[in-house]
């Protein structure tokens, strides 16, 4: 081997004390931190398609269940006011990757004001959220007679709305699956908002100025984006197939 090729092969080759892919600390922490909270939705989403599967003849319908429209009184509008939230959440990924543009460009004002839309966003699926498991609990004012439990023993009564015990419109384990995988991530867009509004605080304070980059903001955004994307596998699993 010549002298040149032993150079070059210590130029190209990587040897310890610096990240292969360039890639800091803590993006790539996020990413393993992604990883893994994928992996969780995966398991809750398949298992629920398990359980539908399964339970075929008794699995309520969603156009049937999420019907109701704010405003609207009893008129029959299936699944658009979930559309509206996912549209909402969608447009929220979109104003942060203005603000991680923003940041790249080192622009406070343009960060801080994707930012603060971003966070609105948020708010607004979280309290879309809150209405929507409100009718789910409720129910119709119809109601349904189902065979439940009281007490240790089965009895037959009118139910309305669901909860872990009975569901009106169908299999229990709808309520159930419902609750824990949408509650799940409604948690994490709780979180990404708080996390978002720290944020927003230290570039409106200026600590991104003084660091003197944006980073924050990038990994943030990572963390958002990827509660954006499981909400478009959770809202096709429950709501579209």
């Amino acid at each position: 081997m010549s002298h040149n090729t032993e150079v070059l092969d210590q130029k190209t080759l990587w040897g310890g004390g610096g990240s292969p892919f360039k890639v800091s600390y803590g993006k790539l922490m996020i990413w393993f931190f992604l990883i893994s909270d994928a992996l969780t939705f995966s398991g809750l989403l398949c298992s629920y398609g398990f359980m539908r599967h399964k339970f075929t003849d008794t699995w309520p319908s969603a156009n049937e269940v999420f019907v109701h429209f704010p405003f609207m009184g009893d008129a029959h509008i299936p699944l658009l006011y979930v559309g509206l939230m996912t549209f909402i959440l969608i447009l929220s990924s979109v104003t942060m990757v203005l603000a991680v543009e923003a940041g790249h460009r080192r622009s406070r004002k343009e960060v801080q004001i994707w930012l603060f839309l971003t966070i609105l966003g948020g708010f607004f699926f979280l309290f879309s959220q809150v209405w929507e498991w409100s009718h789910f609990i409720h129910g119709t004012e119809a109601g349904a007679i189902k065979d439940i439990i009281v007490d240790g023993e089965w009895v037959t009564q009118r139910i309305h709305g669901a909860n872990l015990h009975y569901n009106e419109y169908g299999n229990v384990l709808f309520g159930d699956f419902f609750f824990f995988i949408t509650g799940f991530h409604g948690f994490h867009v709780f979180s990404g908002v708080m996390i978002n509004i720290i944020i927003l605080i230290k570039v409106m304070k200026g600590h991104m100025d003084k660091t003197g980059h944006y980073e924050m903001v990038e990994k943030t955004g990572l963390y958002w984006h990827f509660v954006d994307l499981v909400w478009v596998f959770v809202f096709t699993f429950f709501y579209l197939v």
